[in-house]
């Protein structure tokens, strides 16, 4: 056992050391004073910046949702030129969109945009503006690919179609979109000519959604694809 003696040497050794590494600490901050409050500046502009840019995108949302109103107003109507383009006071759904198209405002008005168009028979339009919606909702985001889907059949490119019909499907499995857009990808499995397909389209149908409108006659289709590929 150490004596009282040695236990007041080693204290102090271990005193010594202490401050002599807070001494070096103290030296380093004193040394790289300069980088450290640079940092400190940064992550205080950086944080200023993501406050900004959160703010002024906020705004920006607020204005979007005012202009998109009037524009929402006339495709519940089926005004689908007025809604697209505007009415000389009001903005459109395209103009909404070039103008707010970093805001969920913006991207919505790419949805309509691109379902106005369909309505009018631009195809070509209307794909592309869907496309750029890039959404997530649970029922516009399948809904957006299957209004694509929907485009490339009257373009007649049932290849894309069809993808675009199964994107729909799978994109979010709920009891709306999910048999709608199945039961789309399998008939147009069938009119290819793709019975292997379109019975797999079917199946999955009544697996998952067996209480869906869609699924009323598909025991029947299945049957009909079976008796095909014999």
């Amino acid at each position: 056992m150490a004596t009282k003696k040695e236990q007041e040497v080693k204290g102090e050794e271990r005193l010594e050391n202490v401050e002599s590494a807070l001494s070096k600490t103290e030296l380093w901050i004193e040394e790289h004073q300069k980088l450290i409050y640079g940092v400190i500046a940064a992550i205080l502009i950086l944080a200023g910046i993501i406050w900004g840019v959160k703010a002024l995108n906020d705004k920006k949302n607020a204005n979007a949702s005012k202009e998109i109103f009037t524009a929402q107003k006339y495709f519940e109507k089926e005004m689908y030129e007025e809604a697209l383009v505007g009415d000389g006071n009001y903005m459109g759904f395209t103009e909404v969109y070039d103008s707010y198209s970093s805001t969920k405002t913006g991207k919505l008005a790419a949805y309509y945009a691109g379902i106005s168009n369909m309505k009018l028979g631009h195809y070509e339009e209307a794909i592309d503006y869907l496309k750029k919606f890039n959404g997530n909702d649970e029922i516009l985001a399948p809904m957006a690919l299957g209004a694509i889907g929907d485009c490339y059949m009257e373009l007649d490119d049932m290849n894309s179609a069809v993808s675009y019909y199964e994107k729909a499907a799978n994109k979010s499995k709920n009891e709306f979109t999910g048999p709608l857009f199945l039961n789309k990808a399998a008939m147009t499995y069938e009119i290819m000519g793709n019975y292997a397909e379109a019975l797999k389209c079917y199946k999955a149908l009544k697996a998952d959604y067996p209480l869906s409108n869609e699924a009323y006659e598909v025991s029947k289709n299945i049957a009909n694809m079976e008796e095909k590929l014999k």
